[in-house]
C-alpha cells in the first residue's frame, strides 16, 4: 500500500455539528470535488456495515469506488474500506478544540498494476492531498 496521505482542517463549529455534517454519507457529493454519486447497497445509509459505491472522477480517470463503513464512533471518527478498483482504508478522525473542532482525514490506497501501481500511487499522492485538502475546505462552507 503508498503511504498515507493525512491531512488537517479546523472548523470554528462544535464536534457535533461537524460530526452532523459528516455522518450524512450522501452529502459528501456536497463537498468532494472527487465524489460524482453516492450509491448506497445496503438499506442503511449510516454507521457500522454501509456499504456504497461512489463514482470518483479525478481529472480524465473515472472508476466506482467499493466503500464499506469499517468503524464508526458517534462524533469521534468513521473509518471505510475501499474494495474496488482502488483498495484501501480510510479514517475521518474529530476532536474538540477550544476554539472549534479538527476533522484529520488519513488515506492509504494502493493502485492496480494498470494505474501504474506503486509508480501510480507515488504521483498520485501529491494530487490527491490537494484535491482533499480543497474538498476540507469546502466542507466547512457547510457548517
Amino acid at each position: 500500500m503508498s503511504p498515507a496521505i493525512d491531512i488537517q482542517h479546523h472548523y470554528p463549529v462544535t464536534v457535533e455539528r461537524l460530526w452532523r455534517e459528516l455522518e450524512q454519507i450522501d452529502r459528501h457529493v456536497l463537498w468532494m470535488a472527487d465524489a460524482e454519486t453516492i450509491t448506497f447497497t445496503t438499506p442503511q445509509e449510516r454507521g457500522l456495515g454501509t456499504t456504497f459505491t461512489c463514482l470518483t472522477k479525478v481529472g480524465p480517470i473515472s472508476l466506482t469506488d467499493v466503500m464499506t463503513i469499517t468503524s464508526w464512533e458517534e462524533q469521534r471518527s468513521m473509518g471505510v474500506r475501499h474494495s474496488g478498483i482502488v483498495t484501501g482504508e480510510g479514517l475521518f478522525t474529530l476532536r474538540g478544540t477550544e476554539s472549534g473542532s479538527t476533522l484529520t482525514w488519513s488515506e492509504t490506497l494502493a493502485f492496480p498494476w494498470w494505474m501504474a501501481g506503486k509508480i501510480g500511487e507515488f504521483f498520485a499522492k501529491p494530487i490527491l492531498t490537494a484535491l482533499w485538502k480543497g474538498n476540507l475546505r469546502r466542507l466547512g462552507t457547510l457548517l
